[in-house]
């Protein structure tokens, strides 16, 4: 009896474990995709953004990679404008919101709206942190903790790789306008 339930269990864990490493396929030939907060959804294979990101982007991004501290292109980045997502080109944070919080990766109080991220639980490295991402491609951006400023006391930790930036475009004075002849 005891037997027959032993080969019986090696059978089933045996089955679930072959069928959960065959349910995850060939990463390279499933679309990757999620929706965002207005419906949109971006839909690529992993050969395609492989072909359209860099490879530390594309680690970054698309296998939650992480770049060294004091290493990325915005980490002490202070011009005015918007930064977006690396991957899909959305809104994310201001220049407004970020601020510098030490930890050598650029750091922002708030999103640019609350439909830009998605949080998940990430358990990744003996540790229990929450995970923010594009809410339209998916791609990873780095985690949030509270212990930022006010007013919301959040530090969303983001890797510079994840992002692009768009300068803001300068506001024209109508008191410096030339003199019409």
């Amino acid at each position: 009896m005891r037997s027959t339930l032993l080969t019986a269990l090696t059978v089933l864990a045996f089955t679930v474990a072959c069928t959960a490493q065959s349910s995850t396929g060939d990463v390279s030939t499933k679309p990757l995709s999620t929706t965002d907060s207005t419906g949109a959804t971006i839909m690529k294979t992993d050969e395609q953004w492989q072909a359209e990101l860099t490879p530390e982007e594309y680690r970054i991004l698309r296998q939650k990679g992480t770049e060294r501290a004091f290493t990325g292109k915005y980490w002490d980045h202070h011009a005015d404008g918007t930064y977006t997502c690396r991957g899909c080109g959305a809104p994310l944070f201001t220049s407004e919101q970020k601020y510098d919080s030490g930890c050598g990766w650029p750091s922002y109080y708030d999103a640019i709206d609350s439909g830009a991220i998605v949080t998940r639980p990430d358990y990744s490295h003996g540790m229990t942190r929450t995970e923010i991402v594009c809410a339209r491609c998916g791609g990873h951006l780095g985690h949030v903790f509270d212990d930022g400023p006010m007013p919301t006391g959040l530090r969303y930790c983001v890797n510079s790789a994840s992002l692009g930036f768009e300068q803001a475009k300068p506001e024209t004075d109508p008191t410096n306008e030339p003199e019409k002849p």
